[in-house]
């Protein structure tokens, strides 16, 4: 089990004590495979933005060995054209599908992973995928700056675009955009690009598919960092009784009776970025329900059947959680990601309506 000492800075009353985070990490590095992947549980299936949450968590608990093996293995599996497939069991992709916020959060995790072991050999080493994720991911911006959800094994792709999975996009290209400031290799087609995918976020709704009975769709925004200030209040307060079941946590999707820890965790940390610590912490304690004997976390609950569901633990979930409390007990790397105030912001558009 990871030394108790590894996780002093994971310890939050109410949610974790250093013993219980050790537990969780623990828990996490036993899914891991011996070739760096991480699938959602022993036996389960991998995706890119879920194996990369996990690795996140690896390094906020100090097992920068095992994080930087998750990357690595991305390394060795991406595609020619710079994408990874939707979903692999074993290694081998079961949907080939392409999906564009899959493979753009390789950026937060290398920027992240930098930050927390100041490894530029690394940088350098992993830039090469990254360039050619941001590539493959930029190359599906559509006309209105929004960012086409996926690309189809046959080389097609659907002109439309989710709002939660374009905000995490612009997460990652701010995390791509500050590896490559690192690096002095300027990159001015991303910061027009990121611009443009803000502006989309932040003016124009209907540039997106309608998905707002889903809980991320409401937070994402905010957590990725393209909505702030004033209007991420307003926006948080507009659906808060919607989706939040006080004491349980956060619906994953309307109207289903069901809160899922990796949304509520996902909660706590956009609340945290907001300056909303207190809330933040309300909602991790409520989600303790969820924690099992082995210190990973049930996906969810069906709070009307009173029924664990579906009956897995995810590493995702383990490890959203882990970095909701690195962020609100100060860890700089975790807080430099999340918080975006140290994060570039390609050039932004102008939001006077007419474009």
């Amino acid at each position: 089990m990871t030394s108790p000492g590894r996780t002093e800075h994971l310890v939050l009353p109410g949610v974790l004590s250093a013993e219980q985070a050790a537990q969780t990490v623990a828990g996490i590095l036993a899914v891991q495979r011996p070739d760096g992947s991480i699938p959602w549980f022993t036996g389960g299936h991998l995706d890119p933005w879920d194996h990369v949450e996990a690795a996140m968590a690896l390094d906020a608990a100090g097992e920068h060995t095992s994080a930087a093996a998750a990357y690595r293995w991305l390394a060795d599996n991406q595609n020619s054209d710079g994408s990874w497939y939707a979903a692999y069991v074993d290694g081998s992709p079961t949907d080939r599908g392409r999906e564009t916020n899959f493979c753009a959060y390789l950026a937060v995790g290398v920027w992240h992973h930098y930050l927390t072991t100041g490894d530029e050999a690394f940088l350098d080493e992993i830039w090469p995928n990254l360039f050619a994720a941001v590539e493959f991911v930029l190359a599906l911006q559509l006309p209105g700056g929004q960012i086409a959800w996926r690309r189809d094994e046959d080389g097609s792709h659907p002109h439309e675009a989710l709002l939660t999975g374009c905000s995490s996009i612009y997460q990652a290209l701010r995390c791509a955009l500050a590896v490559a400031e690192l690096r002095e290799d300027p990159q001015p087609d991303w910061e027009l690009a990121t611009g443009r995918l803000a502006h989309a976020i932040q003016h124009h709704p209907e540039r997106f598919l309608d998905k707002n009975h889903y809980s991320m769709d409401w937070y994402y925004p905010i957590l990725g960092g393209a909505v702030r200030g004033p209007a991420a209040k307003e926006r948080i307060e507009a659906r808060w009784d919607d989706f939040v079941v006080p004491g349980l946590g956060v619906r994953c999707v309307l109207p289903n009776p069901w809160v899922t820890g990796g949304e509520s965790a996902e909660l706590a940390l956009a609340l945290w970025a907001m300056g909303e610590s207190d809330r933040a912490v309300e909602i991790l304690r409520s989600i303790q329900h969820l924690r099992a004997e082995d210190g990973m976390y049930w996906t969810g609950y069906v709070f009307q059947d009173s029924a664990v569901w579906p009956e897995e633990k995810t590493a995702w979930t383990a490890g959203a959680l882990l970095l909701a409390v690195a962020a609100l007990g100060g860890d700089e790397a975790t807080t430099a990601v999340f918080d975006g105030e140290r994060l570039p912001a390609g050039f932004t558009e102008p939001s006077d309506g007419c474009c």
